[in-house]
């Protein structure tokens, strides 16, 4: 299954097709909103919310990082997330939360997942119709199959810094961030990027649509940066947000070898724990 969907497509599989529909809208750094609120104003008809943080390690001091198993089958049982349905996700603003969501379900073994290409934007501008009102979601059971191959740590980082496993690194932050010249959102957490690492700014990867860019052109891209047939990619940003534009613009155009790894707690983990290697410059 590919892993986008354009607006009509969805809203025409949806008259044949056990789909759910998941709003995974999240305010990222700098961004001041309401994502409940806007999605009682008007969503896409029988969406439900699927909150990040609430998907995540309560216990965890990083931002939004991956939950346990049992939190996460839990959670996605009672948001109807079946694994014998089709799951799509979309954002009210942009792809990245949406990005987000896709990679986690399909972490624990969701393989029929989408996200919507343009979000809730690109809804409108079908012209298609949306609805108010509260979240009904419906449970429906979730078995974890987890696909933890697709999850790298701090550990597997250090190795392909240090040459001991083969890789490359993408960094969706700004650039400025990445060379170490603007500041990070975060405080106390000091900008640059890792050894090795290659910049791809995830806002790079789309058209002023907020849309994928063509195939070919992403292809060209992630040439250009290293990405041959035998790449294993890791994917990386503030957070472990935007790095999964990364991973579903490189899984959309099959780049690399086999599936795109997302370091799930990003620079902020990176950049906070003593000794860890920086770099400022550009790559």
């Amino acid at each position: 299954m590919h892993p986008l969907i354009s607006a009509t497509d969805l809203s025409q599989a949806q008259q044949h097709d056990d789909i759910l529909v998941l709003d995974a809208s999240m305010a990222l750094p700098g961004q001041a909103f309401d994502p409940q609120q806007r999605f009682a104003n008007a969503h896409i008809g029988g969406a439900v919310r699927f909150d990040i943080d609430t998907f995540s390690d309560p216990d965890s001091p990083l931002p939004h990082t991956v939950p346990g198993q049992t939190r996460f089958a839990r959670l996605a049982t009672e948001r109807g997330m079946g694994n014998a349905r089709r799951i799509v996700f979309y954002d009210q603003d942009g792809m990245a939360c949406a990005a987000r969501a896709w990679w986690l379900a399909r972490l624990f073994g969701h393989e029929r997942v989408q996200v919507l290409e343009g979000g809730l934007a690109a809804w409108k501008s079908a012209g298609l119709p949306l609805e108010s009102g509260p979240d009904l979601a419906a449970p429906a059971p979730f078995v974890c199959r987890p696909r933890y191959e697709r999850l790298h740590g701090m550990g597997d980082v250090l190795d392909i810094v240090h040459g001991r496993l083969p890789g490359l690194i993408l960094d969706a932050r700004s650039r400025a961030r990445f060379e170490g010249t603007a500041p990070e959102p975060r405080p106390g957490i000091e900008s640059g990027h890792m050894p090795g690492a290659r910049s791809l700014p995830y806002g790079e990867l789309l058209d002023a649509n907020g849309r994928f860019l063509p195939a070919d052109r992403l292809k060209e891209m992630f040439v250009q940066l290293g990405v041959t047939d035998d790449t294993a990619v890791t994917c990386s940003c503030g957070s472990g947000m935007t790095a999964c534009m990364i991973a579903l613009a490189l899984v959309s155009v099959q780049a690399g070898s086999g599936e795109p790894a997302v370091y799930d707690g990003s620079w902020a983990e990176w950049a906070s724990t003593p000794d860890s290697p920086i770099v400022s410059g550009a790559a």
